[in-house]
């Protein structure tokens, strides 16, 4: 009763406005206060569980995000995108959703390829005939493709609460991004055929294969910086930190010296941005580490085990009943949110009815992509409707569109069908 009081109350705090910092503070002290227990002698175990050399990866990351968006290198990559897709009605919402994509593989952020995407695509999209509200929806959801495709800041963190393996989990989420993606272009294009009478005259080939070459030429440096990460993780030759840690080093010359679209204000701000981001996600660590010691302590996770298997016999409900679940709290709570209250008390039920941890990891990672960008909370879409510059109401709509007829049927199919997540980590030997 004591954790369900406290996560209740941590809901209702955020959902009035409270930050997310205070309200994961104040979860923590209800928890002791329900539980008996002395939180000054857990917290120096919260301190010593942020103590990680992964963690330094977040900051180094999220830098990234924002040092493409003021160096130049979102723009190179989106008008590579549009070149190689076709400057047609139906390219460039594809393309939309394919640097995003390429984006998430670079930074593992949804906010930074909001503002940076957004800003390049929206208007020209529009006068290709795309309707400003839609635009925005196919943005925000587009956008939480960072969340999924490799190097992503939510796995990490899974990783960290899990005690998992970074890479495993990174990539356990590729699978059901790139599915994601393919779901987001065919709707994406049926909407072309049905709403705007269907798609424009593409270019002559030759045109196109002269366009792509020249923005692809162009492009080199930014479409390296993926290959570098992933390539520097997944090859043995880096950890995921020092991967982080090489995108900073190669996304601040290249905007300086290749791009020389790059200022010091810009990499000022990005240094800021990562500060504050990296801070606020820190301390919400400190405190959901010493919750979930309460918790463990309470033997609140195997409670919860028991009354799932006492309810659902069947472990096809049990997961279903926990997609309802995850999808409900991404409506009311951000991505760390989630991660950091939810993941330690689901863990062993899913252990319970067999489903690896890492799996888990691919199942939660796209059922935050739906509630994240469905209301009341979303901030997303609200940022991608800032972005937009378009109210709520335009948006509403085609992100319903997209979260049944895209999101939701990836997530069913990664709950569901275990090999999507899981068939890279074995094929590279992550786990067995």
């Amino acid at each position: 009763m004591g954790a369900l009081i406290a996560i209740i109350a941590v809901v209702l705090l955020m959902m009035v406005g409270v930050p997310v910092v205070f309200s994961f503070a104040a979860m923590t002290l209800i928890l002791s206060i329900a539980y008996d227990v002395d939180i000054s002698s857990l917290m120096t175990t919260g301190f010593w569980s942020v103590n990680s050399v992964i963690l330094v990866a977040l900051p180094l990351f999220v830098m990234t995000g924002y040092l493409m968006q003021s160096g130049g290198i979102a723009r190179r990559l989106v008008e590579f995108v549009e070149a190689l897709v076709g400057r047609s009605r139906v390219g460039m919402g594809t393309s939309m959703v394919v640097t995003c994509g390429i984006f998430g593989a670079i930074s593992g952020t949804a906010s930074a390829a909001v503002a940076s995407i957004g800003s390049i695509m929206i208007d020209p999209m529009e006068k290709h005939g795309y309707a400003r509200g839609y635009t925005s929806a196919l943005l925000g959801v587009s956008s939480l493709l960072g969340l999924l495709i490799p190097p992503s800041i939510t796995m990490i963190l899974y990783a960290v609460v899990t005690r998992q393996s970074v890479a495993a989990c990174f990539l356990a989420t590729v699978g059901p991004g790139i599915l994601l993606m393919i779901a987001l272009a065919l709707f994406n294009r049926l909407h072309v055929n049905r709403k705007l009478g269907g798609d424009t005259e593409k270019a002559p080939w030759g045109q196109r294969l002269s366009e792509t070459a020249s923005t692809g030429w162009r492009a080199i440096p930014a479409l390296m910086l993926p290959v570098v990460i992933l390539g520097g993780i997944y090859g043995g030759y880096a950890t995921p930190t020092e991967a982080a840690a090489i995108s900073v080093a190669l996304a601040i010359p290249i905007g300086l010296f290749i791009y020389r679209e790059q200022t010091l204000r810009g990499i000022g701000e990005a240094v800021i941005h990562a500060a504050t981001t990296t801070g606020v996600i820190m301390i919400i660590l400190v405190f959901s580490f010493v919750a979930s010691r309460i918790l463990t302590l309470e033997r609140v996770p195997q409670e919860l085990t028991d009354l799932l298997l006492g309810t659902f016999s069947s472990p096809i409900l049990i997961l279903l009943v926990v997609n309802i679940f995850l999808v409900a709290m991404g409506m009311i709570m951000d991505d760390v949110s989630v991660i950091a209250i939810i993941s330690p008390l689901m863990v062993p039920v899913m252990a319970e009815i067999g489903v690896d941890p890492i799996h888990f990891a691919a199942i939660i990672g796209t059922s935050i992509v739906i509630g994240a960008n469905s209301p009341p909370m979303a901030p997303i879409l609200f940022m991608a409707c800032r972005v937009g510059r378009v109210g709520m109401s335009e948006v509403i709509t085609p992100a319903f569109y997209f979260m049944a007829l895209a999101a939701f049927p990836v997530m069913l199919v990664t709950t569901y069908w275990s090999p999507l997540a899981l068939f890279l980590p074995r094929l590279l030997g992550f786990m067995p």
